[in-house]
C-alpha cells in the first residue's frame, strides 16, 4: 500500500473543506495575493507555491539580518549594553 493510502485510511485525513479553509487563511497571508483585487479568483496551487517563496524569502531576511547583526557586533564594545542587545537578537 501506497504512503498516500494510507495516509487517507488514517483518521487523520484532512477533508477538502480543511483544504479550502487553509488555502483561503494563505491567501490572507500572503502580501502579493492578498493586496490584489481578485485574491479569492488565484488557484490553490499558485498560494501553495507563493507561500512557498515567501517562506524562502522570509528565510533569507532573517538570515541576512543575523549577518548584519553579527558584523554590527564586531564593530562595537562587547562590554557594552548594546552588544548585550546584539547578541540577544541572534
Amino acid at each position: 500500500m501506497s504512503s498516500r493510502r494510507s495516509r487517507q485510511s488514517g483518521s487523520s485525513r484532512i477533508s477538502d473543506d480543511q483544504i479550502i479553509d487553509l488555502v483561503s487563511k494563505l491567501r490572507q497571508l500572503l502580501p502579493e495575493i492578498r493586496d490584489s483585487r481578485r485574491s479569492d479568483k488565484v488557484p490553490a496551487s499558485k498560494v501553495l507555491q507563493e507561500t512557498c517563496n515567501y517562506i524562502k524569502n522570509l528565510h533569507k531576511e532573517v538570515d541576512d539580518l543575523s549577518e548584519r547583526l553579527s558584523q554590527l557586533l564586531s564593530t562595537i564594545d562587547p562590554d557594552s549594553p548594546e552588544a548585550a542587545i546584539i547578541r540577544s537578537l541572534i
